[in-house]
């Protein structure tokens, strides 16, 4: 049977998704509760790897097992075997062919600016602290000329090698939400590092030290140098995801 997850995490404490020789990870932990319930070793593979730090509200991935526990009652038993900054909202039986990372149409990672000279405790967690004002509007005229299908190099960290740079960008918003700066980044696929550095880039906008055109040439440039830095991972999170082809999956809402 092949089964698919709902779930969410605090990513804090871990290595980010993928098992790490060097600490724990959310896929160890999740296989590892697979193994308690079950009494079966089974690999649970995940939309994407999202870094040590980051945090997800919402994270698809699948197993294969032999389960007869209720698709309904599966998030609870899975749950009790899970640490609290992990957490399964919901299960589904899925076709043999579905896969949690090449099924996903788009995703949307969303990154939270806390601009304060002052920390506040219970921001540290989920949102970079930026200690001068930043301007919204700015940093949105700067956030949709990242919109569109182009190249990114500009915004990327080197890591594993790919094969194009190009990526598509269906929508890139700055809006507050209370006293926090929230950047929402929607695309077909992301580079390593590509949306902490489109963040680093709006703060830079919003701070004066580049324009909302430098924005267009920087991109153009390909140059990693010329762009702003690639912000902390504690303000990252993997928010929204979009599937198609999978009916058994939309009850969860997997796009809203």
């Amino acid at each position: 049977m092949n089964i698919a997850l709902i779930l969410s995490y605090d990513g804090t404490n871990y290595n980010g998704w993928q098992v790490q020789k060097n600490g724990p990870s959310i896929q160890e932990s999740m296989e590892t509760a697979v193994f308690r319930l079950l009494g079966q070793k089974a690999h649970v593979s995940g939309v994407g790897r999202t870094d040590s730090g980051v945090h997800a509200r919402r994270y698809v991935a699948s197993f294969r097992a032999n389960c007869t526990i209720p698709m309904a009652r599966l998030p609870y038993a899975l749950n009790s075997f899970l640490p609290d900054d992990i957490a399964v909202s919901g299960a589904a039986a899925v076709p043999e062919s579905f896969d949690a990372r090449f099924d996903c149409t788009k995703k949307e990672y969303a990154y939270y600016i806390y601009p304060s000279a002052l920390r506040d405790p219970f921001h540290a967690r989920y949102a970079y602290r930026y200690h001068y004002p930043l301007d919204l509007a700015k940093m949105q005229q700067g956030a949709q000329r990242f919109v569109g299908r182009q190249d990114f190099a500009a915004v990327r960290s080197q890591g594993t090698p790919v094969k194009s740079t190009v990526r598509t960008v269906f929508w890139c918003e700055v809006e507050p939400v209370g006293e926090l700066i929230r950047i929402r980044v929607c695309g077909d696929g992301f580079l390593y590092n590509m949306v902490r550095a489109i963040a680093g880039t709006l703060a830079y906008v919003g701070g004066g030290k580049l324009t909302p055109d430098d924005v267009t040439a920087i991109l153009r440039s390909g140059d990693r140098e010329q762009a702003g830095p690639t912000l902390p991972a504690n303000g990252l999170f993997m928010n929204r995801l979009w599937y198609e082809h999978t009916p058994a999956l939309d009850p969860f809402q997997l796009g809203s």
